[in-house]
């Protein structure tokens, strides 16, 4: 049996590749099998001391399902401990009932995924209220990574003019955004948002005459529908931006929309590796390299024993 090896869902295979290439251990893909009515069958590969689960969780509902049989196989067949990498995690969002009887996903999922595995490693997960993962998980190890160093050393070695404005679509891209442009010494601004369904929002800013001339960065943890980029998106368009550009963490929004999002006025998006996706362009390895060093070495950030 190997100390540690990588297992992956199907979609992650180029991405768990490269990783399990840095880190110099086995790899092996879980593979699914889908049953006429709708039932799934998973087979898991050779078992290691330690596994590294691979799967990032966008449309997560089946992949759900198969992690939770992959780590029914994994830990019957001997694997002592079990890391689920999820560079997207799903269900984060609703840390809340909002109208009565209304399920609280993250706690439900969190329960879920907490039941399973021995940690949980994620990036720029997507809170509102919640501010420690720890708060999800509390029973396991978990790290929730910040995106933000890579980001902003993508953008700086491919350059950006020092007159460019980040700007956040909401309040909540504040810390995020303002992060950012600390990190390459430019100035911020973030819009009002007043969401009317999922497509539909109206956003605001306090001076457009700010943005005249000036080259634009879109900023955002996560982008699903792309109403909010491209209504904001407009709004500078209008208010005389020299360009816009645009770079997130996690793109979850349809590949088909990228012609909506250039009619919008958006030149260019650039999204991390969380997620495969057409507008891919910022690496996440050295992230996951270093998170993950430790277990090379026994799994040390383990919290309790299971």
């Amino acid at each position: 049996m190997s100390k540690v090896a990588i297992q992956y869902l199907p979609d992650g295979s180029h991405h768990s590749a490269k990783l399990a290439s840095r880190l110099g251990v086995p790899l092996h893909e879980i593979a699914i099998h889908r049953f006429p009515d709708g039932e799934i069958s998973v087979t898991v590969g050779p078992t290691a001391f330690t596994t590294i689960i691979y799967a990032s969780l966008n449309r997560p509902n089946d992949k759900l399902i198969e992690i939770l049989l992959a780590t029914e196989a994994l830990r019957r067949r001997g694997c002592k401990r079990l890391v689920l990498l999820a560079p997207y995690l799903c269900y984060m969002r609703q840390d809340t009932a909002f109208h009565d009887g209304e399920a609280i996903s993250q706690k439900a999922v969190g329960q879920l995924i907490e039941g399973l595995v021995d940690r949980i490693i994620t990036v720029d997960a997507h809170f509102h209220r919640t501010r420690d993962i720890k708060a999800v998980f509390p029973r396991i190890a978990a790290d929730n990574l910040s995106a933000m160093p890579v980001i902003a050393e993508t953008l700086r070695n491919s350059g950006i003019e020092p007159r460019t404005i980040v700007v956040g679509p909401d309040s909540e891209a504040l810390l995020w955004v303002k992060n950012l442009a600390a990190r390459l010494g430019l100035d911020h601004a973030v819009a009002s948002k007043s969401r009317r369904g999922d497509r539909s929002v109206e956003i605001e800013f306090d001076d457009l005459k700010l943005f005249a001339g000036r080259p634009i960065l879109l900023a955002d943890d996560i982008v699903s529908s792309g109403g909010t980029m491209m209504a904001c998106a407009r709004v500078l368009a209008s208010a005389g931006a020299k360009s816009i550009d645009a770079v997130i963490t996690h793109a979850l929004f349809s590949p088909d929309l990228a012609s909506e999002l250039v009619n919008a006025g958006i030149r260019s998006i650039r999204s991390t590796y969380s997620v495969p996706h057409p507008t891919n362009a910022i690496s996440l390895d050295e992230l996951f390299v270093a998170a993950l060093s430790n277990e090379l070495n026994g799994g040390s950030s383990i919290t309790e024993p299971r």
